[in-house]
């Protein structure tokens, strides 16, 4: 026979167990849902026209019909960054696990911000989307968002295709998919910035995009398919990426071969190469907000590109920052350069409170 409480009225005590036993439940998965927010967002890519065939070319294949879609965020612990975003890709490959784009949220926090952090809440900021090197571990790019991040500026680091959360069971693409690989992280990166655009603590007066290396490249055509970026910053990336391929040592090495060994050489490999090619649009990028930063020794991007870059984009000067060291060894000048980056951020918006913290 069920044991009566006389506090609860004459009801047994198992159904009042079962009572709270159940409230419990709700409280606990109506907390895990505030783990995971869905925003919705929409696609405002618009590129001007251009005034050549090869830039109308490349335009055409970097476009896509504006839409509206959903960026899921979930809010992870003990992970260095605060929460993975995810969204579908404006140009899907067929591969369902590569075509869901992630990000890595690093969020300024009230009061902190490192993930340790996560009870203090989260800060009205601008925002810079990283766009990570060719290593599997996205060691550069994650270093960048954790920095950018640290002094005040939210920082989302895109996962290209096939990499991260991307990669499914083919684990590295092939030169034989260079063209559509490539193709479709631009294209991503371009949504990237209205999927960043839909999060309530992101002030959209400033979303910049950076990339190093491979990331360098998708940032210089990224930014200049509309201008749509209030900051870009290219590092260790330059023009004429057929002379960069037959030229350069390391990580272009490796691409060479990769490519040969597929077949591409000569007229072909030019052919395959051109969807990365930057000269072709970076007179479209705006020379006010675009910086340059280049390796004086680097052997895997020449300094001689780097240059060619920074003059077809119409850089000033002072807009084009060289540095001692080689494509590694520059790293040394980290620190100095996301200064550097930060710094144009809180001219451009006129906000002291972009600091380091």
């Amino acid at each position: 026979m069920p044991t009566l409480n006389p506090a609860s009225g004459g009801r047994p005590l198992v159904l009042l167990t079962l009572s709270l036993l159940m409230q419990t439940a709700l409280a606990a998965e109506a907390a895990e849902k505030q783990d995971e927010v869905t925003y919705s967002a929409a696609d405002t890519v618009a590129p001007p026209a251009a005034d050549d065939q090869a830039g109308k070319e490349r335009l055409r294949l970097l476009s896509w019909k504006p839409d509206e879609f959903s960026v899921r965020c979930e809010f992870r612990a003990g992970e260095e960054y605060d929460a993975l975003l995810s969204f579908p890709s404006p140009l899907p490959s067929g591969e369902s696990q590569n075509d869901l784009v992630t990000m890595e949220w690093y969020a300024v926090r009230d009061g902190g911000s490192e993930n340790e952090a996560a009870a203090t809440p989260i800060v009205n900021a601008p925002a810079i989307l990283v766009i990570h090197e060719s290593g599997s571990g996205m060691t550069a790019g994650r270093l960048f968002a954790k920095a950018i991040r640290n002094r005040g500026v939210h920082a989302f680091m895109i996962h290209l295709p096939y990499y991260g959360e991307r990669r499914g069971e083919q684990r590295r693409p092939t030169a034989e998919n260079f063209h559509a690989v490539m193709r479709q992280g631009m294209t991503d990166a371009r949504r990237g910035r209205d999927a960043i655009a839909a999060i309530p603590e992101v002030d959209t007066d400033f979303i910049g995009i950076q990339g190093t290396s491979l990331g360098g490249f998708v940032t210089s055509i990224t930014a200049a398919i509309d201008g749509c970026f209030d900051g870009v910053f290219i590092m260790l990336a330059g023009a004429d990426l057929y002379d960069i391929v037959q030229t350069g040592q390391k990580d272009t090495a490796k691409l060479r071969e990769q490519l040969a060994e597929a077949g591409y050489q000569g007229e072909r490999l030019q052919k395959v190469l051109e969807i990365a090619e930057p000269s072709t649009l970076a007179h479209r990028l705006d020379p006010e907000k675009t910086w340059v930063y280049a390796a004086q020794q680097d052997e895997v991007v020449p300094i001689k590109n780097a240059r060619l870059l920074a003059k077809a984009a119409n850089l000033d000067p002072s807009h084009r920052l060289e540095v001692p060291g080689g494509h590694y060894t520059v790293a040394v000048y980290f620190p100095f350069i996301v200064d550097h980056m930060v710094k144009q951020v809180r001219s451009r918006i006129g906000d002291g409170s972009v600091e380091s913290r």
